[in-house]
């Protein structure tokens, strides 16, 4: 579903598949979307993502 090459390729959490749906329609690439998407896949990695996303709004004055 995520990548027509599969196996490591294509692979996404089904509990992170919301994560890269929206992934996608914000115009990353099927690749960089999987990455990131399962990188949340714990709550400790998701809180980390969260500062992150946070701290880089901050930086550019809240978009």
């Amino acid at each position: 579903m995520v990548s027509s090459r599969g196996g490591k390729y294509g692979f996404v959490y089904r509990s992170r598949f919301s994560a890269y749906r929206a992934l996608r329609r914000k115009g990353l690439t099927k690749q960089r979307a999987a990455m990131i998407s399962n990188a949340g896949r714990s709550f400790p990695q998701r809180s980390r993502m969260a500062r992150k996303a946070a701290r880089t709004r901050k930086m550019r004055g809240g978009r």
